[in-house]
């Protein structure tokens, strides 16, 4: 029944049942030099299908119904043959209903991408052990993307997603791997998981389904409503800002949603756009898009 209530109006969509995720996964190893480049092509097909294929919930998905996503690694050192550093880019989106239009649900940069690699080894992964770092990441950033995408249907219906975030991380403490623990840094993996776990930022994950759901799924209606309720989702990140400044889930929100608050609050009330324009400016004062919302 999951989205049924949002898809109902597909009516020339593919019936089939799928899997949750359809994932384009990028490999760029410029900077590797290497006469054997058939290892790169290999991981992103490899990479690929571990997470298209895998069934990550018990729910039934169509085809349509998929979460689409793109994964970018740019490896920039093999210290030797198999071991890779790299950094990775994760991405998210749904789709917004009765448009073409893709909002962004999650942009988040790992810095820490560190993996092994064989060409054609089997990917193993279980939920209740780490068996390598690899296929760990992997899935850590499936639930992710499962998280924020259930989370912009329905309160907090992401949760469960959130849940498996942390087993992930706890069962990778024994990791020799950055991005894994405790006071690392503050934009980790670590880090992303215990601010989407932590109950004094669930505003913020409680704001997605008005953002997504309320706003969006209604803006072609609506858009003066719709950027009233966007408003409303920026106060509520600059309550949990003001306790949480430096936290990683309000970095990404900006890094996910700065174009299109941007677009948005260009038209429509001017007192609304400058209410918005001073809460982004001052909570993300590093890009200058943001000016487009009070030019006109």
């Amino acid at each position: 029944m999951r989205k049924l209530f949002f898809w109902i109006a597909i009516s020339c969509a593919t019936v089939g049942q799928a899997q949750e995720l359809n994932c384009k996964v990028t490999i760029n190893a410029d900077q590797i030099q290497t006469s054997d480049r058939s290892v790169f092509k290999d991981m992103e097909r490899s990479f690929a299908a571990f997470l298209n294929s895998r069934k990550w919930t018990n729910d039934v998905f169509k085809n349509y119904e998929r979460i689409n996503c793109t994964l970018f690694i740019n490896i920039s050192q093999m210290p030797s043959i198999g071991v890779f550093t790299a950094n990775a880019q994760i991405v998210a989106a749904r789709p917004v209903y009765n448009t073409n239009y893709e909002s962004v649900l999650l942009n988040f940069a790992d810095r820490e991408f560190e993996f092994e690699y064989i060409e054609s080894q089997p990917m193993e992964y279980n939920d209740n052990a780490y068996i390598n770092n690899l296929t760990s990441m992997l899935a850590f950033y499936a639930y992710a993307m499962l998280a924020v995408d259930y989370d912009s249907f329905s309160e907090m219906g992401g949760t469960p997603f959130v849940q498996k975030m942390l087993q992930v991380v706890n069962n990778a403490q024994s990791s020799i791997h950055p991005g894994w623990i405790a006071l690392s840094n503050n934009r980790s993996r670590y880090a992303l998981m215990d601010n989407m776990n932590n109950p004094q930022m669930a505003d913020l994950r409680k704001a997605s389904y008005k953002y997504h759901r309320l706003a969006l799924d209604s803006f072609d209606k609506n858009p003066d409503q719709g950027r009233e309720q966007i408003l409303d989702v920026l106060r509520t990140v600059k309550k949990v800002w003001n306790t949480f400044p430096t936290a990683v889930l309000i970095v990404a929100f900006f890094d996910t949603k700065s174009t299109e608050l941007s677009n948005i609050f260009s038209d429509g009330n001017l007192n609304v756009r400058r209410e918005a324009y001073d809460i982004v400016s001052q909570l993300d004062p590093k890009r200058s898009i943001y000016q487009k919302m009070i030019s006109n």
